[in-house]
């Protein structure tokens, strides 16, 4: 069976025999993995009047344990906290979080889920791990489980650690 990458590793043989492509096979493959992925995703999530973003915001803060101080959630979700700002003003104009004073400390504030929020992410999240289930269907749960060791151990040693 070959793929997409198969392609350009054989133009790239032909004009570059030099070279030793199997780390380029592997890494493109996880791109165009990630790309292919995050388009489904981004489907099933526009079907439920969600950004994947959103969802990703609201599920943190569902999953962490409400409430969350900006800075613990804009970690969580791997981005910025002006980036997180503007995503937080975005969720409470739509009603689904909600802003609150850190008590004794004015600069913090903490991020929750209103009830419509919380709603949202909860009828989402068992189709979302549907939808993962069916993304990896073409492995059987021997080779999910080794994939996800596999996957494991490279983030794990990129520094992506609690």
């Amino acid at each position: 069976m070959r793929d997409a990458v198969d392609d350009f590793l054989d133009q790239w043989a032909a004009r570059r025999t030099d070279l030793d492509l199997d780390a380029m096979g592997s890494i493109g493959r996880v791109l165009r993995l990630s790309r292919l992925v995050s388009a489904h995703l981004k489907d099933y999530f526009a079907q439920h009047g969600l950004e994947t973003w959103e969802f990703d915001v609201l599920a943190t803060l569902r999953r962490g344990g409400e409430p969350l101080t900006a800075r613990s959630l804009a970690d969580s979700v791997m981005i910025s906290s002006a980036a997180l700002t503007h995503r937080v003003d975005r969720l409470v104009a739509r009603g689904l979080v909600a802003r609150e004073s850190v008590p004794g400390d004015r600069r913090s504030l903490h991020v929750t889920l209103t009830d419509a929020g919380r709603r949202l992410v909860d009828d989402t999240v068992e189709g979302h791990v549907q939808n993962q289930r069916e993304l990896l269907s073409a492995l059987d749960d021997d080779d999910r489980e080794e994939f996800s060791r596999m996957l494991r151990t490279l983030l794990v040693s990129l520094g992506d650690t609690p």
